[in-house]
């Protein structure tokens, strides 16, 4: 129980990832609000059966009004905040010279624009505390991955912005880091499982020296370390979790 009485905020945390994130924070002691652009009661119900504390509360990271509210509302609810996950996100695949401009500007509005939101309105807290955590969840494909110049460029603006929230934000006793997930066993990714008779998904589990895929709890697990007390002294980071995949 490394995180007890802490409180956490974890966008996208309605399905997939995000919600494995929470449901290990929620292991770990913390109060999670669950914040998704879906009202997400079936994962805080989840968390209460375990024994844990949630609530929910419905957001788009892309509306700055929205993120204002969700943080207000985890003050209202629980009185402090000490843990920001910034997971919510979007792809919109395709070529870069075919790539229509709706599709580039929502994946950046979502995948960058809302994680500066989510720690701009949580640094204002944790600045007046001056204590807290922020863990920005990026992608290996902050590298460059074809067919997703829209994805690649926003996950590589998170690595950039957590770097620059983590200088700015040391001395007051607030840690910044990013992980990249590799392939992560969750609904959307389970699909390539129909494709050409497994072959896609065989494909996918070539590129991963570990030979499988991750599961949400794997990154759940490392979002925890670093909300921990663990790891007062890690920040600025970009950690990869992805079984050898991300090189």
């Amino acid at each position: 129980m490394r995180l007890k009485d802490k409180v956490a905020i974890v966008t996208g945390a309605g399905r997939g990832l995000g919600k494995g994130i929470a449901m290990e924070l929620a292991k770990e002691g913390a109060k999670v609000v669950i914040a998704d652009v879906n009202l997400a009661d079936d994962t805080v119900k989840e968390i209460e059966a375990e024994g844990g504390t949630a609530a929910c509360v419905k957001v788009n990271v892309a509306e700055q009004e929205d993120v204002q509210n969700m943080v207000k509302f985890a003050m209202d609810t629980y009185g402090r905040l000490d843990i920001m996950v910034n997971n919510a996100g979007i792809n919109r695949d395709g070529m870069l010279h075919k790539m229509p401009k709706e599709n580039w500007d929502s994946v950046i509005a979502i995948d960058l624009t809302g994680v500066f939101y989510g720690t701009q309105e949580a640094l204002k807290i944790m600045r007046e505390q001056e204590s807290g955590r922020i863990i920005n969840i990026s992608s290996g494909s902050w590298l460059g991955n074809i067919g997703q110049a829209n994805y690649a460029a926003a996950k590589a603006g998170v690595v950039g912005l957590t770097k620059t929230a983590a200088r700015e934000s040391a001395k007051k006793g607030i840690t910044c880091n990013v992980i990249c997930p590799g392939f992560i066993e969750t609904d959307m990714t389970l699909k390539l499982k129909e494709v050409k008779d497994g072959a896609a998904w065989d494909s996918m589990m070539q590129r991963i020296p570990m030979g499988y895929a991750g599961k949400p709890s794997d990154v759940g697990k490392m979002v925890a370390f670093l909300a921990s007390d663990d790891a007062a002294y890690i920040t600025s980071e970009v950690i990869n979790v992805g079984g050898g995949m991300i090189v």
